[in-house]
């Protein structure tokens, strides 16, 4: 191809990528066709009671946990702070919307000439790729504003460790410390990543765990901190996983109710895949 219509076939490319965008976008917001089974039914009174108990253990440990680890993180050593700083920015969400969001794009905007079978093979993959990214982009999204209207202030944002410091509604990224957005991204990683590749969950774990850790010892956050946004973070790559599951991409519900994934292309048919591209 001469350097003239490549220049000229990038229009074509962004024309077809938005399409394909489009198409995904409207295939996620369709509404559940047919008699589905409900995935985790719901009890509203277990729910409730669950909500209660959960505010209360965030309560109880505001008071009695957070203040004690946090002074004692100011005497931990320099060498393991040093460490958990060097880590804990890994658990930023850009680390993997950016990558994620450029992979999408990028297979959205492939050329249409591909045999059937190739182009059944990237649909899938982009099924899973847009299921990553959603799963790590909402529950982080929900974060990034809940916690600047919950308004709780960080270990530093005052001259004295005080867990109960809070200014409602305030905006401001010195009180914006409940949930932990880097928690919340790294347990959403643990399960939308640990759903697709179950045998590397121990490893999604760690780093999970890790990240969370760091966040305390860099006085980010306090421990509820974390511990509130693993919850979000878990619980919102889960209901990703269901909203996915109820319209029959990438994942299915059984009979039983339990969110099953599709099988996946197999590592030799997206090569491929990769070997039609390349003759194009």
């Amino acid at each position: 191809m001469s350097a003239i219509s490549e220049i000229a076939a990038v229009p074509s490319a962004l024309r077809r990528a938005a399409h394909n965008v489009e198409v995904a976008l409207a295939l996620l917001a369709r509404p559940v066709r047919g008699r589905v089974v409900e995935p985790w039914p719901v009890d509203r009174r277990l729910v409730a009671a669950a909500a209660v108990t959960s505010l209360v253990l965030l309560l109880l440990g505001m008071f009695f946990i957070d203040g004690p680890v946090m002074r004692g993180v100011t005497h931990l050593p320099s060498a393991i702070i040093w460490l958990f700083d060097q880590i804990t920015d890994f658990g930023k969400s850009g680390w993997f919307l950016w990558p994620l969001g450029l992979l999408f794009l990028a297979l959205a905007a492939l050329p249409e000439t591909l045999s059937r079978i190739s182009q059944l093979v990237l649909a899938a993959v982009m099924v899973r790729v847009g299921f990553l990214f959603t799963a790590i982009a909402v529950p982080g999204l929900f974060d990034t504003i809940i916690k600047r209207l919950i308004g709780r202030g960080r270990p530093t944002a005052s001259t004295t460790i005080d867990p109960t410091l809070f200014h409602l509604f305030g905006w401001n990224a010195e009180f914006a410390s409940l949930p932990s957005g880097h928690a919340t991204t790294a347990f959403a990683v643990l399960v939308a990543f640990g759903t697709l590749w179950p045998r590397a969950r121990t490893a999604f774990l760690l780093y999970a765990l890790a990240i969370a850790v760091s966040r305390v010892v860099v006085m980010g956050h306090y421990p509820t901190d974390v511990v509130a946004g693993a919850v979000v973070g878990s619980v919102g790559a889960m209901m990703v996983r269901r909203w996915f599951a109820l319209r029959h991409l990438g994942f299915s519900v059984g009979a039983d109710g339990e969110v099953r994934q599709f099988a996946g292309p197999s590592l030799s048919r997206i090569k491929a895949v990769a070997r039609d591209l390349l003759s194009e």
